[in-house]
């Protein structure tokens, strides 16, 4: 059987619509499971405020949903971006002529990172201001109720917020840019000003990142304990889950005393006592599930996820130094820039495969800690997501904020060394990673919030056990100073008193002496 040979126009035409095939199969595969994780965590239908018997309303949610389940499809892709990317570097480094990964090529990741930059542009200007106006807006007044007056209002809304955004952007350029050009025309919308705003964008997300991630290291330890049983030195399951089980009782009992008073008199009565006692239900199932955990599960697990938490956090302060200290020397990085070698062609790490490993593995924990610990920030505490119970605007300002920051996560790495794979596409664009005194002040920053955060979290036992004996023992110097004032001055007065006794007693003696010489004198 003869090889069909293909020429080049009908190769980059074959190999176009199998990276074309592999894109849609991916961007589905994120589109399904964000839309699971969406339904998940949305308020009911029938409990939504924007559902009703209206159709517009109708239509307005599903608009909603579908814009937030693509936004989170598109924050996942632009987390997975740079682990991806490197750990197809590593398997065609290893398998180059391997039949099987012939569709894994520079060309295909070169594409992804295109099309994350152009969706989370597309997401964050377009699809998230748009749903969320279209839930707020009702038509203008004295227009026909409907959905076309609700989205003729969004549309001039969204205009008016494109006109102020994009002119606040050209005033920036032109104020920063030397270049006369900048000054003069707005023909570089899509060219210039649409990448400078994303990077405006995404030194804001690096920014939070900056706060979020030395709160989320200290976060994840206490997120593991409430995830994973303890040891039982450590918790007392079974007392907690008897109180449970009381409390569950009780309120059974309080329901079924007064449900036949709350039936006839006040049918939504009961409504408070039945949310606790579902409330409760669940916490003793949770409860009671984890007291049945096997002794592994109780004496190796939480250790063993403890110690690779900390290994974690503490290798990615020690890449963080490494950095500064290469920033400081002018120490190059080991590897060839991969847009100059290719990709395949060599590896990105000082310690192989082996290395790659390790920088995925601190990539995903940088951006499990940073979602964590920016819902541990007291400010941003009212966005977290609840099962079943979060209503469309708390649903797409949290689809915002993952896009934000899984955006700015290719820069976090790239900024902190953590990787030397280039930024592909616009993401390379940053004017401010060529900064360095940003750069290595960024590096410090970070270095000393997660030390800090870090000693805070460890040493708050042992710091409030010193405060309590510092306390106790101050407390005790002032009683017994206390008691010797008031032994002193009580001996004082005691002596005192003893004292003016005597000298009472001394006188009225002379006065007695005198008196009864008075008169032998006078006789003499």
């Amino acid at each position: 059987m003869m090889e069909h040979h293909w020429d080049s126009t009908e190769q980059v035409f074959h190999d176009a619509v199998r990276e074309y095939l592999i894109d849609l199969l991916f961007f589905t595969i994120l589109y399904i499971s964000s839309y699971l994780v969406i339904c998940r965590y949305k308020r009911q239908a029938d409990k939504e405020d924007y559902f009703s018997a209206d159709a517009s309303d109708a239509i307005v949610y599903r608009v909603a949903l579908w814009s937030c389940t693509f936004t989170l499809a598109i924050s996942v892709g632009a987390g997975l971006l740079l682990p991806f990317s490197i750990l197809s570097n590593e398997v065609l480094l290893f398998y180059p002529n391997n039949f099987y990964m012939r569709w894994l090529n520079g060309s295909l990741i070169h594409g992804l990172w295109n099309l994350i930059f152009l969706f989370s542009n597309l997401a964050l200007f377009v699809l998230m201001p748009f749903a969320y106006f279209l839930t707020e807006s009702e038509g203008f007044a004295g227009s026909k109720k409907g959905i076309k007056a609700r989205v003729y209002e969004t549309f001039v809304v969204l205009l008016i917020l494109g006109l102020l955004v994009f002119g606040m952007v050209w005033v920036a350029s032109a104020i920063m840019d030397n270049d006369s050009s900048s000054r003069e025309t707005l023909a570089r919308v899509w060219s210039s000003y649409l990448p400078y705003l994303y990077t405006c964008i995404s030194l804001l997300g690096v920014l939070m990142l900056l706060i979020s991630t030395p709160l989320g290291f200290t976060r994840m330890f206490s997120v593991i304990g409430q995830l994973v049983v303890k040891p039982q030195f450590m918790e007392n399951l079974e007392e907690e889950y008897n109180m449970a089980k009381f409390e569950e009782d009780n309120l059974l009992r309080k329901i079924k005393e007064s449900s036949a008073v709350y039936s006839i008199e006040h049918p939504n009565g009961q409504t408070d006592i039945r949310q606790r006692l579902a409330e409760v239900q669940r916490d003793r199932k949770v409860l009671d599930r984890r007291r049945r955990a096997s002794s592994w599960q109780r004496n190796l697990g939480y250790p063993l996820l403890w110690i690779l938490l900390f290994a974690l956090t503490v290798l990615s302060l020690c890449v963080v130094g490494w950095n500064i200290f290469r920033l400081l020397f002018g120490i190059g990085f080991f590897s060839v820039s991969i847009k100059e070698a290719g990709l395949g062609k060599v590896s990105l790490s000082m310690l192989g495969s082996f290395g790659a490993l390790i920088e995925v593995t601190l990539i995903c924990y940088l951006m499990l800690a940073s979602v964590v610990g920016f819902y541990s920030v007291p400010f941003f505490r009212t966005l977290v997501p609840r099962t079943r119970d979060t209503p469309m605007t708390k649903v797409i300002a949290n689809c915002l904020v993952i896009l934000i920051l899984s955006s700015a996560l290719p820069l976090l790495s790239r900024t902190l060394g953590i990787t030397s794979y280039d930024l592909i596409g616009e993401f390379g664009r940053s004017d401010w990673l060529q900064n360095f005194y940003l750069v290595i002040g960024y590096n410090l920053l970070f270095s000393i919030l997660t030390s800090s955060c870090l000693l805070n979290k460890f040493t708050s036992t042992v710091r409030v056990y010193i405060q309590q004996s510092v306390a106790q023992y101050v407390h005790n110097v002032r009683e017994s100073n206390h008691f010797r004032t008031s032994s002193f001055w009580s001996q004082k007065s005691r002596n005192g008193s003893t004292g003016h006794a005597k000298g009472t007693n001394g006188v009225a003696a002379v006065g007695s002496g005198t008196v009864n010489g008075g008169p032998s004198t006078k006789s003499e």
